[in-house]
């Protein structure tokens, strides 16, 4: 496989109408046109929906509600792609690598839609989140009994 590897320094978008900033990204390596895995912080996410959504003018029509019928709207499409497909295994082994991009990016609009809600409305996910692992690991503790489900069970 033929593998290009590039640097993107910044990249422009300037809108000449509103007399908008430049909108830029970070330097970031790419390979084959996709950029490099590496970890993601929710903070950045935030940072560049926000600027995107900024340079095209679309701040105005991000009110939490329409966000949040956005999100619902997504997660159903996400909830699509497993409707008939029964039980899945982990890993998805039996997936096309055009079934598991699919999957990637209705689990990435899913994402965006509330890491832009959550922004919008003033609230820490990151932080949030652990918050909740804390509270639910008070109401479920650990316990010294059998972890196995009943359909595992003799």
């Amino acid at each position: 496989m033929l593998s290009i590897n590039w640097t993107c320094t910044q990249l422009y978008w300037i809108n000449q109408t509103n007399k908008q900033k430049p909108f830029s990204y970070k330097k970031m390596e790419y390979s084959n046109g996709f950029p490099r895995k590496r970890d993601v912080s929710l903070q950045e996410l935030s940072k560049r929906l926000a600027e995107f959504a900024q340079v095209r003018g679309w701040e105005q029509y991000h009110s939490p509600r329409n966000l949040l019928l956005a999100l619902v709207g997504e997660v159903g499409e996400l909830s699509e792609i497993f409707q008939w497909k029964g039980e899945v295994a982990k890993g998805l082994p039996n997936w096309s690598s055009d079934d598991k991009e699919h999957l990637e990016e209705e689990l990435s609009d899913v994402l965006l839609y509330l890491v832009r809600l959550a922004d919008v409305c003033g609230l820490d996910l990151g932080q949030a989140a652990l918050t909740k692992i804390v509270k639910n690991a008070k109401k479920y503790p650990v316990t010294t009994t059998d972890h196995t489900t009943t359909s595992n069970r003799n």
